[in-house]
């Protein structure tokens, strides 16, 4: 199965939000997730509104002045969303469907950080169950835990040869992509 690679928009978005977790590694984990998803969730709103992302992201400023604008007070008052734009809950948002593209799209364009990223930020949406979360995190993390097994016991291939990253970065990105695939089918009402 072959994907294609990601438009210039989405690497884009996926470089911005994967630069803006790095920035916030020093904040606290729920003031981070609340953050990554109001980030995800303002940009898909505004895409979704044809606007080009290269200016939504100009909006939002460079991720490290933005983490230093939420360490001083908080949300910056640009990102807060009126009462009327968050979505229902029963309503696939914008922060689902960021999870969605950076579990698929993102495995392949942003190894590890995509998936990562994605797996953050469908772990504190509201819109799926703690099982479907289970099972999202299993579906992206046991394929390279199954590809570093069978490397390393089975066919005794040393980790870091072409062979090996090639195996694992494939386990990645078909496990993240199925979890992200798994998710996307979860989202519909």
């Amino acid at each position: 199965m072959t994907t294609a690679p990601p438009a210039h928009d989405d690497v884009l978005v996926l470089d911005y939000l994967a630069s803006l977790w790095a920035a916030a590694g020093d904040l606290p984990p729920e003031t981070r997730d609340e953050l990554m998803n109001t980030v995800a969730g303002y940009i898909a709103m505004r895409r979704d509104l044809a606007d080009d992302p290269s200016r939504v992201l100009g909006r939002l400023g460079p991720p490290d002045q933005l983490v230093a604008a939420v360490r001083r007070s908080g949300t910056p008052t640009h990102l807060r969303l009126p009462a009327g734009s968050v979505p229902a809950p029963d309503s696939p948002g914008g922060s689902e469907r960021v999870a969605v593209a950076l579990l698929t799209g993102g495995a392949i364009a942003l190894p590890v950080v995509g998936q990562t990223a994605g797996l953050m930020i469908a772990t504190v949406s509201p819109r799926w169950t703690p099982v479907q979360k289970v099972v999202a995190w299993l579906l992206a993390t046991g394929p390279v835990v199954g590809a570093l097994l069978l490397l390393v016991v089975l066919a005794g291939v040393s980790l870091f040869t072409g062979l090996g990253l090639l195996v694992i970065y494939a386990a990645a990105c078909i496990g993240s992509i199925a979890a992200g695939l798994t998710l996307h089918g979860a989202t519909r009402p």
